[in-house]
């Protein structure tokens, strides 16, 4: 949810940065039609009120009446005039940061590749065809089961999803290993460790609502309408909420939370995309991180994101880029973002491209807004300022599978462990005796 008073006082320089992220700017001068419309019916009211107090006292009996009766009027218009007024506040986007690249998908920058591409001196496979004839990856039966974009895991594909959950675990609960990014990236911000959370999978309505993604996007949420509850499609949907109403001590800050969950989409933008195998997925597990912060630190915090996903790749040697997503490719939340894309040398058939693993997203305040989550910070001299939020992927477990198989494969069939997941595993090679 955006300030209020900076709709009101710089609303021509709010609609040039929300128009980057395709927003109508008639979206803007509507809500600030209902504002002032709002704000005239408080006045109103607020006058009325006072004058049906004064009449009282004066024991003006008929002349109170009158006023009783404008008064209630006034009061019941107003309830439908400040819903509005909320619903056109709450659609406006989070607009981008300045250094955000403006324009479509095709505008998103390239900052840096990693990491060496595989080279094969065979017919490159595909993970479906790896991971079937390994006996690892089961859509067939799970589309008996479950319908399509649906799949199992089993023997050696389970473990490697409980190997990258261990190896996330154990590398970002560990302060040090914090640390030693912050050092690294030359960060000013503090080296606590991230805290282990499993969170609730079903969510209240007004949390979903909170995180910002129902306005657009919301076709994408399952949602059980019986028990007015929502799937989350990320753990940060149900994290977020936890400090929902809480002012948090700045000496508190920041704080870091890794979530693991079961996610689910439901891909209703992507008919024919994706349809086979694993990808695009209407259940996956992902580890998430999240952070609140202070607000002068969430530029280093969201640096500090994604020099671990970096360091999580690395660690796979995993070959990636790292782009930096432009004005029209961001979500409603996000003021700044920054993709992982993974090589993987089996897709278009064994010509290889890059595929979206990891994203992570500064959505500065406009989150806490929406959450009403606040700092105790007297030295900004803003009494009880929003703090800000951020997210970033640790592992979409599936899709890190997907690319240890088609960058692990083997002339003869089997897929080589990762050196990082070997002692996970106790596996040097799948499908080798």
């Amino acid at each position: 949810m955006l300030d209020v008073n900076l709709l009101r006082t710089n609303s021509e320089e709010l609609k040039k940065k929300l128009a980057t992220k395709n927003v109508d700017p008639k979206m803007v001068d509507d809500f600030l039609g209902l504002d002032t419309k709002w704000r005239e019916a408080v006045k109103a009211t607020e006058a009325l009120r006072a004058q049906l107090n004064k009449l009282s006292k004066e024991r003006k009996i008929d002349e109170a009446k009158v006023v009783k009766e404008k008064l209630k009027a006034s009061e019941q218009s107003y309830p439908e005039l400040e819903k509005q007024r909320l619903a056109a506040l709450k659609a406006l986007p989070n607009p981008p940061l300045p250094d955000v690249p403006v324009g479509d998908e095709s505008k998103s920058v390239v900052l840096r590749e990693v990491g060496d591409k595989p080279k094969f001196d065979f017919p490159v496979k595909n993970y479906i065809e790896i991971g079937q004839s390994l006996d690892i990856i089961d859509t067939e039966r799970a589309g008996k089961v479950s319908g399509s974009r649906f799949g199992y895991l089993k023997g050696a594909g389970a473990l490697l999803e409980f190997g990258l959950i261990q190896l996330v675990v154990d590398f970002v609960t560990n302060e040090k290993n914090i640390a030693k990014i912050i050092k690294e990236q030359k960060l000013s911000i503090k080296p606590s460790a991230f805290v282990p959370v499993i969170p609730p999978v079903l969510i209240k309505p007004e949390s979903m609502q909170a995180m910002g993604y129902v306005e657009r996007g919301g076709d994408e949420i399952y949602f059980l309408e019986k028990d007015q509850l929502y799937l989350v499609g990320t753990s940060e949907q149900s994290i977020g909420p936890m400090h929902m109403n809480e002012t948090l001590d700045k000496e508190a800050l920041p704080v870091r939370y890794l979530g693991f969950s079961t996610c689910f989409r439901r891909e209703a933008g992507s008919y024919g995309k994706d349809t086979k195998g694993i990808l695009r997925v209407h259940q996956f597990d992902k580890l998430e991180m999240f952070t609140i912060c202070l607000p002068e630190n969430s530029g280093e915090e969201h640096k500090l994101l994604l020099a671990i996903e970096e360091k999580l790749m690395q660690m796979l040697e995993l070959p990636y880029h790292v782009l930096h997503i432009a004005t029209g490719d961001l979500g409603d939340p996000a003021a700044a973002k920054y993709d992982i894309e993974a090589w993987l040398p089996g897709q278009r058939e064994g010509a290889g491209e890059y595929r979206e693993t990891h994203s992570t997203s500064n959505t500065t305040d406009y989150q806490a807004r929406r959450l009403n989550i606040r700092i105790k910070n007297q030295e900004s001299g803003i009494k009880n300022e929003y703090a800000h939020m951020l997210n970033g992927t640790a592992f979409a477990i599936g899709r890190i599978i997907i690319a240890i198989l088609e960058n692990y494969q083997t002339k003869t069939g089997s897929v080589k462990v990762p050196k990082a997941l070997r002692d996970y595993l106790h596996l040097k090679e799948i499908g080798v005796k």
